[in-house]
């Protein structure tokens, strides 16, 4: 008998599990189909876990294709952060990077089949007459007055279409299903518009785009995809997915399924609005590190291991729901107080000058990266005559509530270090403590003290003379309300304190780590080397997370 828990499969494992046994599919095939027309953000990241997990899962594999039917919104620079971001996660997509536009001849071609057939026709329509003429969900449509041309003179006029040779907006194919119909997706839906706009792939070759709705079920259709898998807003597109499957003579039947997409409280992921944050300057970028684009996320020093293990805990269903952030912070904390190497940095730094110790004293101390993990080795630490502690961890007068403090006559233990015993404090003229005095006692390195007045607490600390001076860039949350979406004014309810920059004196060592280092910064919070800015001549750490959830910060 195994102890081991067996893992409840998803409604869309069982579909899958079910497709192999009988054999209604010899492999698995599925896609990542982003749109790039922005930086991917956390919803995304739970989708590119679903695809290409689900294809390692059951043996398959996972094509990555790029939906690039809007020229307009679209840039290579998007394109480009979408690649990196699956890469980053860990994930492998199948062959070469595909894109829609791969496939716009044969698209245009079966356009032409529609056409053919008597199911397809060129109309005349301005957008705000098609829009009155598709009625509402209480009133059926009413047939385009241009629906009932001929195939010839429908077949002509795609072709001038497709030459260029009618204005944007002047007319449009459409599909020609039923303007009555209950789901008003399929009340003649656009196949082809017009958009004369430069494409990042195909230049200038076409004027006319199709559809994402003619053009997303049929792609599949070409890569042989298996299973389709989509979030619920598609749900009412799936008739029309089903009917161009069923009127075109496609060499594959997909078939598609819909799964709740991922919300975040305290969070907006429409492209829209983190578009309009970047634009407005609220976030220096795309990938600012309060952003929740996976390009944030990893600036902001979250791993791959901790996104993918947070995706994984996520239910896959049938219904639309909201994840408390708090759920995601678990699994950042638990990889890195897993992983992460400790270092020290002191963000208020007050010196102390260890009178018994001669000038010029030097020590090289050894401290372990990781209390569990050998494998990450030691660094060494300079222990001199002048430190810096933190100034929390002094007070002037000893008080039980203070006890792990230092305080004159009492004691604490320097990390990794020796015992030392403050003995006086200078002031300076507006009355802070600016200078501590103390004493190293004896023989106390990794030990207690002979006489037995043992320490109650332990600071961090750093060698004055040896430090080096880092920025430091502590994020919080980048909206101070759980729901910034309530009233629609997500704008108002911007934590304008989101990002406080200073300055902490660190190990010399963490001067030379790469960019995307992680560190705890002991009794501080997690930080990671800045992708782009951190360098030896100028160190920058961002704030990743703090050691333990902030309830106040939670209970909004």
């Amino acid at each position: 008998m195994t102890t081991e828990t067996v893992k409840k499969q998803n409604f869309i494992e069982k579909i899958i599990t079910q497709d192999l046994e009988e054999a209604k599919v010899q492999k698995v095939v599925t896609r990542f189909p982003p749109e790039p027309n922005g930086y991917l953000h956390v919803g995304h990241a739970k989708s590119i876990c679903l695809n290409f997990g689900l294809a390692e899962q059951f043996g398959g594999v996972c094509n990555l294709r790029f939906d690039d039917t809007n020229p307009e919104k679209e840039d290579m620079e998007f394109v480009d952060s979408i690649k990196a971001d699956v890469q980053w996660l860990g994930f492998k997509w199948d062959g070469e990077v595909r894109y829609t536009s791969d496939y716009f001849d044969q698209l245009h071609a079966w356009a032409i089949h529609l056409i053919e057939q008597g199911k397809a026709y060129v109309c005349d329509l301005s957008p705000e007459q098609a829009k009155e003429y598709r009625g509402s969900f209480d009133e059926p449509g009413k047939n385009s007055p241009f629906r009932e041309r001929s195939v010839a003179e429908n077949l002509a006029l795609f072709e001038k279409m497709r030459l260029g040779e009618f204005a944007e907006g002047s007319c449009a194919l459409r599909a020609k299903i039923d303007m009555a119909a209950a789901n008003m997706n399929l009340r003649d839906p656009i196949i082809y518009r017009i958009k004369k706009a430069h494409h990042h792939q195909t230049g200038d070759k076409w004027c006319i785009y199709p559809s994402y709705d003619f053009a997303h079920g049929q792609s599949d259709a070409i890569e042989g995809i298996s299973h389709s898998i989509c979030t619920l807003e598609f749900a009412d597109h799936r008739a029309l997915y089903d009917w161009f499957i069923e009127n075109l003579p496609v060499p594959a039947q997909p078939h598609q399924y819909e799964f709740g997409r991922l919300n975040l409280n305290y969070t907006v992921t429409s492209k829209r609005k983190l578009k309009a944050l970047v634009e407005n300057k609220v976030v220096a970028g795309w990938d600012d590190p309060r952003m929740p684009t996976i390009s944030g996320m990893r600036r902001r020093g979250y791993t791959p291991a901790a996104i993918r293990n947070f995706c994984d805990s996520l239910a896959v269903a049938k219904t639309d729901g909201v994840v408390d952030v708090a759920q995601l912070e678990f699994f950042i904390r638990e990889d890195l107080n897993t992983n992460a190497p400790r270092a020290m940095g002191v963000l208020r730094p007050l010196k102390v000058i260890l009178t018994n110790l001669a000038e010029g004293h030097l020590e090289n101390l050894s401290a372990a990266y990781h209390p569990n993990r050998e494998e990450l080795g030691n660094r060494e630490m300079p222990f001199t005559r002048e430190i810096f502690i933190d100034a929390e961890d002094f007070k002037e007068e000893y008080s039980k509530k203070f006890n792990k403090k230092l305080s004159p006559g009492k004691r604490i233990r320097l990390r990794h270090s020796y015992v030392i015993e403050a003995t006086d404090f200078v002031k300076d003229d507006a009355g802070n403590v600016v200078q501590v005095n103390a004493v190293v006692v004896p023989d106390t390195l990794g030990v207690d003290p002979a006489d037995g007045d043992k320490p109650k607490g332990v600071v961090h600390w750093v060698s004055a003379s040896h430090c080096v001076a880092a920025e430091l860039r502590i994020y919080e949350r980048l909206f101070s309300v759980e729901e910034p979406d309530k009233d629609g004014d997500f704008m108002s309810v911007v934590n304008r304190d989101s990002l406080r920059i200073t300055t902490a004196m660190v190990e010399p060592a963490l001067a030379a780590v790469a960019a995307e280092s992680n560190f705890q910064f002991e009794r501080e919070g997690y930080y990671v080397a800045d992708r782009f800015d951190h360098s030896a001549a100028k160190p920058v750490f961002n704030l990743t997370i703090g050691l333990r959830e902030d309830k106040a910060l939670n209970a909004g």
